[in-house]
């Protein structure tokens, strides 16, 4: 193939692509999709190629990875749009989350494309992952037809995350009654909040997962008060919670509303935990492999995908979001070989690999 991962990826750190401005990176996907002889379909920063003999009678499998990245914080020592090779590792803002695997899926696409699968394969390049935008992958899912499988691409050090878990934010408001803090008239909204918060710290669910451990509220941010001698009437917290397979987000957004005597909000219920049978044939292949699979504490495209899913790909996930962000040249070869070795002569009936 005609193809070089790590020459894309340092292109494509040096094109800026925050979540919801992935227009430049998208614009070179779809050239580099026509080099390699595809026409690439479009829809906002979104951008995919299909098999070139698709064929609707058999099933389809979509590899995924998005092109969006967060915003670099102030601890960079290093220029994050020039991408910097030392010692076996490029530098580079979403070189890791997730660079590393939009190349890596591109190079198996195209190797996987050189012989007849058993099935379909889509290889998209997703927007606005990391602010879960509605026109990231959600705006797809009626252009994509009908997918068995889903692989998303993340760092997950090459392991297979079967489960991952959900996440909801609450935003919730204790209310008090405003009054002079020299004399003892009011309600403190701040004690209200406290009982409040002291709940969601000790609270434990019932349902503990094996893979994804128990569900875990934490409260991430309080607001109160505005004048050192006025009693607020108002406290406002933010309440990160990871929810896993057992739970719904409604679920847990009830028995916490339940049990608060604050107001209780949640900014969306849409991104669930989501999971994956140990039975399912592309699991077997990993255990055949020798790929070790867990429970994924954080989220991504899986929890908006109506599909059986699957979170693999090169890199660290302790490297996302953070300074001088890098992925081992060496990783980037070795997701390329073990996305082939996943998804050669694959027939979602026979897991035996392709060795």
């Amino acid at each position: 193939m005609k193809y070089d991962a790590v020459e894309v990826l340092k292109k494509m750190i040096t094109i800026p692509s925050f979540s919801g401005e992935e227009d430049g990176v998208a614009d070179w996907m779809q050239e580099i999709w026509l080099e390699q002889g595809y026409v690439a379909q479009r829809k906002g920063n979104n951008v995919w190629v299909t098999s070139r003999h698709f064929d609707p009678e058999k099933p389809t499998i979509l590899l995924d990875a998005h092109l969006d990245t967060v915003r670099p914080n102030s601890g960079w020592k290093r220029a994050p749009f020039v991408p910097l090779v030392e010692e076996g590792k490029l530098y580079g803002l979403g070189s890791n989350d997730t660079g590393g695997s939009v190349v890596a899926m591109q190079a198996a696409f195209l190797q996987l494309e050189q012989q007849v699968q058993a099935y379909n394969l889509i290889c998209l390049e997703s927007a606005e992952e990391e602010n879960t935008g509605r026109n990231g992958i959600q705006s797809l899912l009626s252009e994509l037809g009908p997918i068995d499988l889903a692989l998303v691409g993340e760092p997950t050090g090459l392991q297979a995350a079967i489960a991952e878990k959900g996440l909801m934010v609450l935003d919730c408001w204790a209310r008090g009654k405003a009054g002079h803090a020299a004399r003892n008239e009011g309600i403190n909204a701040i004690y209200e909040a406290m009982e409040d918060i002291e709940w969601l710290r000790t609270y434990s669910f019932e349902k503990e997962s094996p893979l994804l451990g128990k569900v875990k509220m934490t409260v991430t941010g309080i607001e109160a008060g505005t004048l050192h001698n006025v009693v607020p009437a108002e406290c406002r917290f933010m309440v990160d919670i990871r929810v896993n397979e057992y739970y719904t987000n409604e679920e847990v957004y009830e028995i916490v509303r339940k049990n608060l005597k604050s107001d209780v909000k949640p900014r969306s219920f849409s991104l669930n935990s989501s999971s994956i049978s140990k039975t399912h044939p592309i699991v077997r292949r990993c255990r055949e492999l020798g790929v070790s699979t867990y429970g994924s504490p954080t989220t991504s495209n899986q929890a908006v995908l109506p599909y059986t899913s699957l979170k693999i790909g090169p890199g660290d996930s302790a490297r996302s979001h953070t300074a001088d962000e890098y992925i081992e040249l060496e990783e980037i070869e070795q997701g390329f070989r073990l996305l082939v070795k996943l998804l050669n002569g694959f027939d979602f009936v026979n897991s035996k690999t392709d060795r």
